[in-house]
């Protein structure tokens, strides 16, 4: 007999915490205090019958079974949420909707179009992440934001901007430029991009720009996800290779410097697509321009 599931609620707790890159982001996000969080992590642990995070102090970092327990359970929540919208959207011409990639709505796109809704109230915006490169001709979706070859399965797209990456950390771990020797002695965090996308530059690619043929062992901390990676470089646990576009507003406000001017970009561009029908929506136009032109800003 197939053993019992663990209580939803348990698991919705444990994807906000992998995703929000920590205890105290995940509490805030669910409106619930960190104590209730915690108890239903151990709670979790406790039905799976294995520990899902390593604990030092207040900081928790996935175990290699619960990294891909994450996986799985991000995307089953990524589903209901698409669900959910869906009825939500239903009947509604006013409104538009618009896809990203996850890392890419929470990092650039939604700290932006704010100030554009704010002067549209007649528009209802939706916005939602996630991996899935879905046809847009069903019309649950008006604008896709993409990433390389994957933008051909759209019939109409336009290219946004070709990120660059470069060291960044918390100013509490490093508090200026570093050299490429004294960075690689620092813990280093990993971004692994499969299985959907090929990888972006890598820490072994940005060494060798730098002129060291190998890095110095230092200890790994890995994420699919690029935004949770830079969640725990703010957080101080290490070095990450921050995509231009997402730590603009964190480089402004403090929360990580750069320690490098070396710079690598990324082998393809970032696309937005759409169809005939959602481009002749009302506000279509004027936001598709709106995006054309924050992109511009990091060509």
């Amino acid at each position: 007999m197939a053993r019992r599931l663990p209580p939803l609620r348990a698991l919705e707790i444990f994807e906000a915490v992998c995703r929000q890159g920590g205890v105290a982001r995940a509490a805030e996000d669910l409106g619930v205090s960190p104590g209730a969080v915690s108890q239903q992590l151990r709670l979790l642990e406790d039905h799976v019958g294995r520990p899902l995070f390593r604990r030092s102090g207040r900081k928790l970092e996935l175990t290699e079974a619960g990294k891909p327990y994450f996986e799985m359970i991000f995307e089953g929540f990524e589903r209901l949420r698409d669900a959910q919208k869906l009825l939500e959207q239903r009947g509604d011409i006013t409104g538009l909707s618009v896809s990203a990639l996850p890392s890419l709505m929470l990092k650039w796109l939604a700290p932006r179009v704010y100030g554009w809704q704010q002067s549209r109230a007649f528009i209802d915006l939706r916005l939602e992440g996630h991996h899935r490169e879905d046809g847009l001709e069903a019309g649950t979706v008006d604008f896709r934001l993409t990433y390389g070859p994957r933008v051909t399965l759209h019939r109409h797209s336009a290219e946004l901007f070709v990120d660059r990456v470069v060291p960044v950390a918390s100013p509490k771990l490093a508090a200026g430029p570093l050299s490429a020797a004294a960075i690689a002695r620092l813990p280093l965090v990993h971004v692994d991009w499969r299985p959907d996308h090929q990888n972006g530059p890598a820490w072994t690619d940005w060494f060798r720009a730098a002129g060291l043929a190998a890095a110095p062992p230092a200890p790994e901390r890995l994420y699919s996800l690029s935004s949770v990676a830079l969640n725990a470089a703010i957080a101080g646990e290490g070095v990450a290779l921050g995509q231009r576009s997402f730590i603009a507003d964190d480089l402004a406000s403090g929360r990580l410097v750069a320690l490098s001017d070396l710079e690598l970009a990324l082998p393809v561009p970032y696309f937005v697509a759409w169809t005939d029908a959602s481009i002749r929506k009302p506000g279509a136009r004027d936001f598709l321009d709106w995006l054309l032109r924050e992109a511009s800003h990091f060509r």
